[in-house]
């Protein structure tokens, strides 16, 4: 949310608790905190160009937050005419989940949240919405350093990861440029 204010974007984030941002210009925070409302997500997307999710499920045990989110910020996009959606999901997931050595471990550490990120893609993809589907390896917390790698067929391995930083960063320049529409671009450093 701080990359796109910083850039000069109004932004509206929805989230599942209030205080969750801290206040500041062109930054509203909407609570939705029960992820089958459709009407309060269609008021809150009323205006806007592109939706960003970055929606995420527990740490331990089965989850359905990303899939049950998606299915209603799909039929929220529609009744709110917005068309671009830009998806944060998981390398190694689908087509991905493979044999790998970054897949083996990814599906042993959080398999029930990739397994919720497999239900979630084809809700996305099935849309007929103008969808980016970013494929990340592991997360970190590092600073952004603006030096990271995007492509479609870009090899993930083991120790690949990308900063939260600059995965914002790319996220809002997608929203900006629309250069991966309707693919599944991955992203490490």
């Amino acid at each position: 949310m701080t990359t796109a204010v910083e850039r000069g974007h109004e932004v509206t984030a929805l989230t599942r608790r209030a205080g969750s941002f801290e206040s500041r210009p062109r930054l509203a925070e909407e609570i939705w905190a029960d992820l089958s409302d459709v009407d309060t997500l269609t008021s809150a997307l009323t205006g806007a160009d592109v939706v960003i999710s970055a929606l995420g499920g527990a740490s331990k045990g089965p989850t359905s937050v990303c899939t049950d989110g998606m299915r209603t910020t799909v039929a929220a996009m529609a009744a709110a005419h917005v068309s671009r959606l830009i998806v944060v999901s998981a390398h190694g997931i689908l087509e991905t989940h493979d044999r790998s050595l970054y897949s083996l471990a990814a599906w042993a550490g959080v398999g029930e949240k990739l397994k919720d990120k497999e239900t979630m893609e084809p809700v996305v993809t099935g849309s007929g919405l103008e969808w980016t589907i970013v494929r990340p390896p592991s997360l970190t917390d590092a600073a952004a350093t603006g030096a990271y790698r995007v492509g479609t067929a870009l090899p993930i391995r083991l120790w690949s990861s990308i900063g939260r930083a600059d995965l914002a960063a790319f996220l809002v320049h997608e929203a900006e440029s629309a250069r991966f529409v309707r693919a599944r671009p991955r992203i490490h450093r």
